[in-house]
Formats: C-alpha cells, sequence, structure tokens
C-alpha cells in the first residue's frame, strides 16, 4: 500500500486511487471504511481524498449511464474538468492536515 499510494508514490498513487474508483459497487458510504484502511496501511491523505472524491465522479457504470442519455461528449468534459478540480483539493487539503500533524482517530 505505501508503495503504491503512500508518500513516495507521486503521480502514480492519483492514478491508481482514480482507476480503483472505477470498480466500487454500491454508493460513497462503501467508500469510508476502505479509505480508513488504507489510511492505516500508510496511504497518504491527499490520494485517500482523491479517491473518495473521485468515488462520486468517476463510477464506470454511472459514467456509461450517463452517456448514454447525455452524450459521450457531455461525459468526457465532465470527467476532465472534475478529475483535476478534485486531485488540486485533495492535494491541498492534505498538505493542510500535514502541516498541522494531523492524525486520524483511532476506532474503539
Amino acid at each position: 500500500m505505501k508503495k503504491h499510494l503512500g508518500e513516495e508514490s507521486g503521480v502514480r498513487g492519483y492514478i491508481w486511487a482514480i482507476l480503483l474508483t472505477g470498480t466500487i459497487a454500491g454508493g460513497i458510504l462503501v467508500v469510508f471504511p476502505i479509505a480508513y484502511s488504507m489510511y492505516n496501511k500508510g496511504a497518504k491523505l491527499s490520494v485517500i481524498f482523491t479517491y473518495i472524491g473521485a468515488t462520486a465522479i468517476c463510477k464506470v457504470p454511472m459514467a456509461l449511464f450517463e452517456a448514454l442519455f447525455m452524450g459521450v461528449k457531455f461525459t468526457a468534459i465532465r470527467l476532465l474538468v472534475s478529475l483535476p478540480l478534485v486531485i488540486v483539493t485533495s492535494i491541498l487539503l492534505g498538505n493542510y492536515l500535514n502541516k498541522r500533524n494531523y492524525k486520524m482517530v483511532e476506532g474503539k
């Protein structure tokens, strides 16, 4: 987990996070336990935030459904605009929390 999604992953970590979101079946609530496990295994906070944000944007079934009704051009534009915004805000939030030495509270 640290190798692919940790501090040393670089851009590759964000790509992995986005690719993993396409495989999630279910709503966004399914993502939070997975994100917690990613955190405990050493994933970088900004990559986790990208994973959570991208889950709401780029699931494969949703994109296919959207492309059928709204058109492929609309879906492509939406993904090309939304994904960079998710990555940028995730990096900003991750950096902000890292500067404040944020640590997630352990479950009881």
